[in-house]
């Protein structure tokens, strides 16, 4: 069977998008049997706003969280992970501020 694009529209946004030879290729060796429904912009935010409502896979049960102090700035905060104590815990802010000045 020969794979063609493919537009399709977007629950979310009502936009159309491009369902390329590659996507399909690629669900069909997961298995996959249905197409997309949201664009890749709407997925991203759909992920995200998961991710920020403290939501991992499963949306019915909120990440626990654990009280920290940052490494960095002193602060307290709330991490998504148990501190053991042997390595330094941040903040979201110095989490991100550090990240940008490493090197790639």
């Amino acid at each position: 069977m020969v794979l063609q694009e493919k537009t399709l529209t977007c629950l979310d946004c009502g936009k159309n998008f491009v369902f390329t030879v590659e996507e399909q290729e690629f669900f069909a060796s997961k298995g996959y049997t249905n197409e997309p429904k949201r664009c890749p912009d709407c997925c991203r935010k759909k992920r995200a706003a998961k991710r920020d409502n403290g939501y991992d896979d499963n949306p019915k049960e909120p990440r626990q969280m654990f009280p920290a102090i940052c490494a960095r700035c002193g602060k307290e905060t709330t991490v998504p992970f148990q501190p053991r104590g042997n390595k330094p815990v941040y903040c979201r802010e110095c989490y991100e501020l550090m990240k940008t000045r490493q090197p790639a």
